[in-house]
């Protein structure tokens, strides 16, 4: 099966949803997603298989020339199959359209699956948040991607 990377319609937030209370202790509300489809500094796509349904999704800022990943998660299932990879890298490719050339993101510290993932593509830790997440209490790792000009 194929996978493609779309814009995210108002449609797709329950699978979206359903996707994020899986893969997060603290997830966002359906209202934090419908905030994001139409405001101009955001990316936000959905990983689709051959069948449509949704399989991941990303939400990305971009403002001046620095961009934020904010939330990238696969569903459980899918995990492995390469959709995560594809998402960063649609939303790496997003921030270099727009002129960004550094892309941050916080990941909790006991998520190795999702540092080797942004590790693979270039991902650094530049610092540290204490206590950033909750349920359970969590420090977070701030990574950075700066974006080379071969990057757009």
């Amino acid at each position: 099966m194929s996978v493609t990377i779309d814009g995210a319609t108002d449609g797709d937030v329950p699978a979206i949803v359903a996707i994020e209370r899986a893969a997060f202790s603290d997830p966002w509300s359906a209202q934090s997603f419908r905030e994001a489809l139409d405001h101009p500094a955001v990316y936000f796509a959905c990983a689709r298989r051959d069948d449509a349904e949704v399989a991941g999704y990303v939400v990305a800022w971009f403002v001046a020339d620095e961009g934020e990943i904010a939330n990238l998660a696969v569903a459980p299932d899918e995990w492995g199959g390469g959709i995560g990879r594809a998402l960063l890298d649609a939303a790496l490719d997003e921030g270099g359209r727009r002129g960004a050339q550094a892309v941050y993101l916080e990941v909790r510290d006991s998520n190795e699956r999702a540092r080797r993932l942004y590790r693979s593509r270039g991902f650094e830790e530049v610092g540290r948040r204490r206590g950033y997440y909750r349920r359970p209490d969590e420090d977070a790792i701030v990574l950075r991607r700066t974006l080379m000009e071969q990057d757009v």
